[in-house]
């Protein structure tokens, strides 16, 4: 079984990091997955990784297909795998109009079709030769990579609705999820195995954990940023799927409104308590293996900060 975690840590300074990644694969670690949002970038954690702990399969979780030409995005999985031959995945996603837009200046057009071309133009490249691409969103003439990642990484996609979720079973080699319950699971892996028609493909979760034994103060710490997610419209689409919509109603009116203080209060407690893996370790140990068994390929932990000590969290989370 894979079981992943979120590099880096938010609490520690990067390069301190460097002696916990190298003991995960002793303490049962499998994976390093990485995000990029107003952090890190998505690539430095996991080239890090890749000298600190050898044996890890590293994956992004996600790199926005807006925010990098894609020649240059191709170039940067390529030299990752160079380092970690066979052990990386590329995970790619569309991120959000505010970090396209509001934080990198960019168009966010058909966040679909450009994540689909995206998808196609890494297989060519990965593939090596020579790469005229006309597609939808974008035409790439004359690349011809110097570096050819061998073998090819496979390509996962950050996926929440049906479309997107088709996508990463027809063509891609999997789907990366987001704040899902693990009883959500079996809905969205469905879409995904229809689409594969029998295909092998990974589906990696970001599980968000805190092991701290106080609900209260969890579901209190979470609820805004659990909001400012909730709230995104693709979010808000995919909980409306999910079932999630009449416990989110409240929260999504206040949100509009404008009062984001009593539109985090809204979050009912009970969806809190779904969403994030809390608890004592071994309670946040049994919780991740609930999605596992509702058909989670790769688990990836992303400790939530909140007080404790983060090396201690990952020695006590590790799987057992």
């Amino acid at each position: 079984m894979r079981y992943g975690l979120t590099l880096p840590l938010d609490t520690m300074p990067l390069p301190a990091q460097r002696d916990l990644v190298a003991a995960l694969p002793d303490l049962g670690y499998t994976d390093a997955w990485s995000s990029e949002t107003a952090g890190v970038d998505a690539f430095t954690p996991l080239v890090l990784a890749s000298q600190w702990a050898p044996a890890l399969r590293l994956g992004t979780a996600v790199v926005p297909v807006h925010t990098r030409g894609p020649a240059v995005l191709a170039q940067s999985f390529a030299a990752l795998a160079a380092l970690a031959p066979g052990r990386v995945v590329a995970g790619i996603g569309a991120s959000s109009r505010v970090i396209v837009e509001g934080w990198n200046g960019l168009a966010y057009d058909d966040p679909y079709g450009r994540v689909r071309d995206t998808l196609r133009f890494l297989r060519a490249a990965f593939a090596g030769g020579k790469v005229d691409l006309e597609q939808a969103t974008f035409a790439v003439r004359g690349f011809r990579p110097a570096l050819v990642p061998e073998p090819a990484p496979p390509v996962v996609l950050a996926a929440l609705r049906e479309g997107m979720l088709r996508l990463a079973g027809r063509e891609a080699d999997g789907a990366v999820l987001n704040w899902l319950g693990a009883q959500n699971v079996p809905q969205v892996t469905a879409v995904v195995h229809a689409a594969a028609a029998g295909a092998p493909r990974d589906v990696v979760a970001r599980i968000f954990v805190a092991p701290v034994d106080d609900p209260g103060m969890v579901r209190a710490a979470v609820k805004p940023a659990l909001a400012a997610y909730l709230t995104v419209p693709s979010y808000a689409a995919f909980h409306e799927w999910i079932g999630n919509g009449d416990r989110l109603t409240p929260t999504w009116r206040l949100w509009a409104e404008g009062d984001r203080r009593a539109a985090a209060a809204a979050i009912p407690d009970d969806l809190v308590d779904e969403l994030v893996v809390h608890g004592p370790a071994p309670a946040c140990r049994e919780h991740v293996q609930r999605y596992v068994a509702a058909g989670v390929t790769t688990p990836v932990l992303a400790l939530l900060p909140l007080g404790y000590d983060p090396v201690a969290a990952v020695r006590d989370l590790a799987p057992r």
